[in-house]
């Protein structure tokens, strides 16, 4: 099947954008190439929309979704929204709760308003972790979107199905009313776990209930850049005053948890040192067995959460920035000298462009937590324009 192509439309598409947090769908949908404006952006938390408008000088609002009407919606008259829910309702870390969650309610509340405009969107992305494909959450939205007279195709998909090498698997719907249709009508109603259909291929991966082979997954990773070219500071080198390469154990207390306990004088911005980002030796000695270990030449590296930093035991990988002779935890890690990634290294790994940046009054912490929530620019992208995309005639 031939690659669709975007739609010549006179006016831009016109598009909201909910959950907006701290860009990643707004600089996904400008990647994308799609003629479109965002009108309006809809966020709760203040520090996200305080690096939105940064940004992007437009400042999302600040108000509860839940308290937004059918005639609200409609005076946008938007054609497409882009939704990135909470995700801890569907987390298996989390409680669990999924449609009871209260953080799952202002979601509801959108899609129950679908069929109360006059205006519906004719499309809607949506984005959330692995897990919510099996939710009632989930199948609320699907019986909905059909009511309403949407078609959907739903995919699981990586960055490093991307090139980028970045382990962080996420759920999409993307969604189409009436008479609009996708690219490959085929797809209707699946679950993909091939990006293949989103640059006109063939190979249209069903998920079922075995996970994709480690064979096929092989060949991803040899498909990836190596996480040095994600990185901001290749080796430690010069660029940290500790001569042992390692912060003082006693500066940087620790609890039971894994959990760095720095302050704010530890997290300052304008140092030009990596000293902030070393792992305490402490740490690696209680915690050292269960750390993610990446190399400069590494193909791939685990989901960041926006835990990262404040714990090192599930979190997100720590990068070594010694080479040992011999990879992996037979090497001493305390010869590796160990660091964590600094958040333009993630927001690299989440493919933000060079131009991203946040404001000086956002702390360390709240960066990591930021990015945490955020999402894969090179996933989101080309899932909108192949949303947007006509059949090819």
């Amino acid at each position: 099947m031939a690659e669709g192509s975007l739609k010549q439309v006179d006016k831009p598409w016109r598009v909201l954008e909910f959950y907006s947090g701290i860009g990643g769908l707004r600089y996904s949908l400008m990647k994308s190439g799609v003629n479109a404006k965002v009108v309006d952006a809809f966020d709760i938390n203040d520090k996200a929309n305080d690096v939105y408008e940064l940004n992007f000088g437009h400042r999302p609002r600040q108000g509860n979704i839940q308290s937004l009407t059918a005639a609200d919606l409609d005076g946008y008259g938007a054609h497409a929204w882009l939704l990135s829910p909470p995700c801890q309702p569907y987390t298996r870390q989390g409680l669990q709760k999924d449609s009871g969650d209260a953080r799952a309610f202002s979601f509801l509340k959108i899609l129950e308003l679908i069929p109360h405009t006059s205006k519906p969107p004719n499309m809607l992305l949506v984005e959330n972790v692995v897990g919510f494909e099996t939710s009632n959450t989930h199948t609320k939205m699907i019986d909905i979107l059909a009511k309403t007279n949407f078609v959907v195709q739903e995919f699981i998909l990586s960055p490093l199905q991307f090139g980028v090498p970045y382990s962080r698997p996420r759920y999409f719907c993307l969604a189409k009313r009436r008479p609009s249709s996708f690219q490959n009508q085929l797809l209707n109603n699946r679950l993909l776990l091939s990006p293949s259909p989103l640059f006109g291929h063939d190979d249209n991966t069903v998920a079922n209930e075995h996970d994709q082979s480690e064979e096929s997954w092989d060949k991803v990773l040899q498909s990836c850049e190596p996480v040095e070219k994600f990185l901001e500071f290749k080796n430690h080198g010069d660029q940290t005053g500790t001569k042992s390469g390692f912060l003082d154990s006693a500066n940087v207390p620790t609890d039971a948890y894994g959990s760095l306990e720095k302050n704010d004088n530890v997290n300052g911005h304008d140092r030009s040192s990596l000293d902030q980002y070393l792992v305490p030796l402490s740490l690696i000695e209680r915690w050292g067995s269960v750390m993610d270990i990446v190399y400069l030449d590494s193909k791939r590296c685990c989901c960041f959460t926006k835990s990262y930093y404040r714990y090192v035991k599930g979190t997100g990988s720590l990068l070594a920035t010694v080479q040992p002779k011999k990879k992996g935890k037979s090497s001493p890690l305390k010869e590796q000298c160990l660091r964590f990634f600094t958040p333009r290294e993630v927001a690299n790994l989440h493919s933000f462009p060079e131009d991203f940046h946040f404001p000086q009054h956002v702390s360390l912490r709240q960066r990591y937590a930021l990015l945490g929530n955020s999402l894969s620019i090179a996933v989101v992208s080309p899932l909108i324009r192949y949303l947007f995309a006509e059949p090819s005639v």
